[in-house]
C-alpha cells in the first residue's frame, strides 16, 4: 500500500513539476526580451535623472561638497527665474486649454460630411511634416516690424507693430504654438470619436435628446481618457516651445518670452550646473503633480463609462 501511495503521489507531483518548469522557463524568456528596454530606461532616463538630483543638491559638480536646499533657496530668489516661471506658466495655461478644445471642436466639424474636408484636413496636419526652421522663417517673415500681418493691418489703419519684441510677442508663439499641434490632437479626438458605440447614440436619438445633450453627456464621456492624453501631450509640447522661441528671438528674447528654458539654457551655457539642475528638478515636481491631477480628474470623470 505504502509503495502504491508514493507511485501515485509521484506521478501527481511530475504534471507540477513539468508547469513549473514551463513557468521558469517563460519568466526567463520574458526577462531576457524586456531586458534591453529596462537597460536602455536605466541608462538614459533614471541615472541622469538622479545624476541631477544630486547635482542640484552640491555647491558645485567638481568640488561636490552637500549644500541640501541651498541651490533651490537661492534659484527661488532669482528674478530672472521667477520671471521665467511666470511667462512658462502664463503660456501653458493659455494655450494648453485652447489646443485641447479647438482641436476637439475641429474634430466634431470634420466628423461631419463637409465639402473640401480632406483638404481642411491636410492643412491643420502639414505642419506636422514641414520643418522648425521652416515654421520659424515663416513666422518671421509674417510677424516682423516689416512683415506680411502688419501690411494687411496697416489697411485698416493699425500702426505697425514689432510683434516679437512688443506685449503682444506671446500671443504670436501661443499662435504658432497652436498651429503646430492642433493638426495631431485633431486627429487623435477624430479617433476617439469614431470609437463611440454607435447603439448609444442610437438610443439617445430615438429619445429625443438634442445634439448638446449627446455630446455633453455621452461623447464626452468616451472622450474622457483622449482628452487626458491630449491634455498632458500639449502641456509637455507647451514646455518644449522653447526651441521655436529661441530660433525666433535667440537667447535673451523679450520678456514675456522669456521661458523657463530660456534660464536653463543660459544657465547650462554658464557651466552652472547646480542652479540648472535644481531648476530641472522643481519643473519636473510641478509637472508630476499636475499631471497626478488630470489623471485623478480623469478617473472621477470616467469612472461611470469604465463600469
Amino acid at each position: 500500500m505504502k509503495k502504491q501511495l508514493r507511485v501515485k503521489r509521484e506521478k501527481a507531483k511530475r504534471p507540477r513539476t513539468k508547469m513549473t518548469r514551463r513557468m521558469r522557463k517563460l519568466k526567463l524568456s520574458s526577462g531576457a526580451y524586456i531586458a534591453p528596454s529596462l537597460i536602455g530606461v536605466l541608462l538614459f532616463f533614471i541615472l541622469p535623472f538622479l545624476v541631477v538630483i544630486y547635482y542640484s543638491m552640491v555647491d558645485n559638480p567638481i568640488s561636490g561638497n552637500f549644500v541640501f536646499l541651498d541651490n533651490f533657496k537661492s534659484i527661488v530668489e532669482n528674478n530672472a527665474f521667477r520671471r521665467a516661471v511666470h511667462n512658462t506658466l502664463t503660456f501653458s495655461a493659455v494655450s494648453v486649454p485652447l489646443a485641447v478644445v479647438l482641436s476637439l471642436l475641429l474634430a466634431i466639424v470634420l466628423e461631419a460630411k463637409l465639402p473640401f474636408r480632406s483638404q481642411f484636413r491636410t492643412f491643420f496636419l502639414s505642419p506636422m511634416m514641414v520643418p522648425v526652421a521652416s515654421i520659424v522663417l515663416i513666422w518671421q517673415v509674417l510677424f516682423h516690424y516689416n512683415g506680411a500681418v502688419n501690411d494687411i493691418l496697416g489697411v485698416f489703419g493699425w500702426p505697425k507693430t514689432d510683434w516679437l519684441k512688443s506685449g503682444y510677442a506671446q500671443i504670436v508663439v501661443v499662435i504658432l504654438f497652436l498651429w503646430k499641434n492642433l493638426g495631431y490632437n485633431m486627429i487623435l479626438f477624430m479617433a476617439a470619436l469614431a470609437s463611440v458605440p454607435r447603439d448609444i447614440l442610437e438610443v439617445a436619438r430615438l429619445e429625443s435628446a438634442t445634439p448638446l445633450q449627446t455630446f455633453f453627456y455621452i461623447k464626452i464621456r468616451y472622450l474622457s481618457s483622449t482628452i487626458l492624453f491630449v491634455t498632458i501631450m500639449s502641456l509637455i509640447n507647451s514646455f518644449k516651445v522653447f526651441r521655436e522661441v529661441y530660433l525666433l528671438t535667440g537667447d535673451y528674447p523679450y520678456d514675456t518670452i522669456y521661458l523657463l528654458q530660456h534660464f536653463m539654457n543660459n544657465k547650462f551655457k554658464s557651466l552652472d550646473y547646480q542652479t540648472l539642475s535644481a531648476a530641472a528638478v522643481l519643473m519636473s515636481l510641478v509637472m508630476i503633480v499636475i499631471i497626478g491631477i488630470l489623471f485623478l480628474a480623469e478617473n472621477w470623470f470616467g469612472k461611470d463609462v469604465e463600469g
